[in-house]
Order: structure tokens, then C-alpha cells, then sequence
């Protein structure tokens, strides 16, 4: 490791402060990616600022039928939430699912949108439910926060405080884990409302999670197991790699796909 300035920051006008002065500069929250990319020296900023102990991050509340999470929430953290297991037990699913104890004690739901992983569990929670990024310069849809992969619409100065999702207590998110890391080899997260259907799919986009479009209106139009067997994920577009090349991660987003509609129309 190399030599760099540590800043303990107490609260997020100290942490703002400190990235805006300077370029070089780098967010530490759960620091679940950070970490390993700066002992690899693919990382090295010359100055972290750590977030973790700001208080006003950490909180989970019901608020106007949404379901508000501070930044620095960890994923264990989210996942033992009564608030979020009583009225959005998709996402107490999704956090229970995230590698293992240790990173769900210790990463945390900023850090996992600000990253944006393309195997990374949260960003489809917020494409599939419509989630709001708070940050501390303005309000993002979730449709327009997530650009490449780990690429986000943030500016270099700019942190997110905190995730607001509607409550939509008929949306499921089935994943198939890579059986090492338990990140998402094929995820896909799917919402129901009165007059919305939303389909997001993580661990196989070639620019990362992506809303898949063509399932959303075949399952618009007819809601039911049997039109989401009928809808086939294009393998272009699609990652491949020692895991699994495209066709395979194709396929297992249809599955995944299936798996949600029929968990749903089951009331599960």
C-alpha cells in the first residue's frame, strides 16, 4: 500500500468540503470495492474520506409510502429492517443475499449504487421499483442515474445521502449467485403496480443493469407465467466471460425472469 491522507469526516458538510477541495479524493463507505482495487494498485487516491460514522446517513424509515434509506445503511442492516421486511420484503430478500457476513456487515447500500458493479444486487432494487437517488446536490430517478459500467450521472464532488423506494409489495427479485462471491451471475428484479410493470436485469449487461424493455410490455399486455416463457433475452448485448459466455447468461436471465412472474402470481 501506498502512502495517503485519512479523513474521518463527522457529517456530510465536512465530507462535501473535503471532495470538493480536492480532485484526488475518494468516498469510503463500505469500501467492499475501493479497498481491493487500491491493494492491487489499480486505485490510489491520494486522499479518502470516510464516511461510515456520519449519523445523519444512517437511518431506515417508512415516509409518504416509501421506504427511505440513509447511504450508509449496511446491507445487513437493510435486510433486518422490520420497516423494510413488513412493507418491501423484495429488498429485505435482496440484502439477505449479498456475498457473505462480512460484506453485509460492512458494505453499504450507497456505496453499492455509487459503484455501480454490473454483478451488483442494488442497482436493479432501484431501476426495478423507481427508486429516488438523494445526493448531496439534487434528486435522481434511478432511470437516469445508472450510464456504463461503474459509471453513474454523479459529479466528482457529489455524494449520495440517501435511496427512497416506493413501497410495491407485489415485486420479487430472483438472482442466480455466482456459488463463490454471491454476486449476481443473472438477476433480475420485477415491480407490479396499477399501471406500471418494471423489469430490471443485473449480472449480464455488457453496460451494466439495464431495464428490459420487450418483457415489460409482453407482460403489460398479459400478465402471466406463460408469456414471460415466451420472451427471450437477446445474447447480444450480454456479458461473457470465465463464468459463463453470453448465451448461457442469457438464458439464465429468462429464467430468473420466469421464476419472478410466477413467485408473484403465486402471492408468494
Amino acid at each position: 500500500m501506498y502512502k495517503f491522507n485519512y479523513i474521518k469526516a463527522a457529517s456530510i458538510e465536512e465530507a462535501s468540503t473535503a471532495l470538493s477541495s480536492n480532485p484526488e479524493a475518494k468516498i469510503l463507505a463500505g469500501g467492499m470495492t475501493l479497498i481491493p482495487t487500491m491493494k492491487q494498485r489499480l486505485a490510489s487516491p491520494e486522499q479518502l474520506i470516510d464516511i461510515r460514522h456520519i449519523e445523519e446517513l444512517k437511518f431506515i424509515k417508512n415516509e409518504s409510502d416509501n421506504i427511505v434509506i440513509g447511504s450508509v445503511s449496511n446491507h445487513f442492516e437493510v435486510y433486518s429492517s422490520e420497516i423494510v421486511r413488513n412493507n418491501l420484503p423484495s429488498l429485505s430478500k435482496l440484502a439477505e443475499g449479498i456475498g457473505d457476513p462480512h460484506v453485509r456487515n460492512m458494505g453499504t447500500i450507497g456505496g453499492s449504487i455509487t459503484n455501480n458493479d454490473p454483478t451488483a444486487d442494488y442497482p436493479a432494487a432501484c431501476l426495478g421499483l423507481g427508486a429516488t437517488i438523494k445526493t448531496t446536490k439534487r434528486e435522481i430517478k434511478a432511470d437516469e442515474f445508472f450510464i456504463d459500467l461503474f459509471e453513474t450521472i454523479l459529479d466528482e464532488d457529489e455524494i449520495v445521502t440517501q435511496v427512497s423506494f416506493p413501497i410495491i409489495k407485489n415485486s420479487c427479485y430472483m438472482k442466480f449467485p455466482n456459488p463463490a462471491s454471491r454476486y449476481a451471475m443473472a438477476g433480475v428484479f420485477i415491480s407490479k403496480s396499477d399501471n406500471e410493470i418494471r423489469v430490471a436485469v443485473t449480472g449480464a449487461g455488457e453496460n451494466g443493469v439495464f431495464r428490459w424493455k420487450e418483457m415489460e410490455n409482453a407482460l403489460l399486455s398479459d400478465w402471466s407465467t406463460s408469456t414471460a416463457e415466451t420472451i427471450k433475452l437477446s445474447s447480444e448485448g450480454v456479458m461473457s466471460d470465465i463464468h459463463g459466455n453470453s448465451d448461457y447468461r442469457a438464458n439464465l436471465v429468462n429464467i430468473m425472469a420466469i421464476r419472478a412472474v410466477e413467485t408473484l402470481s403465486n402471492g408468494n
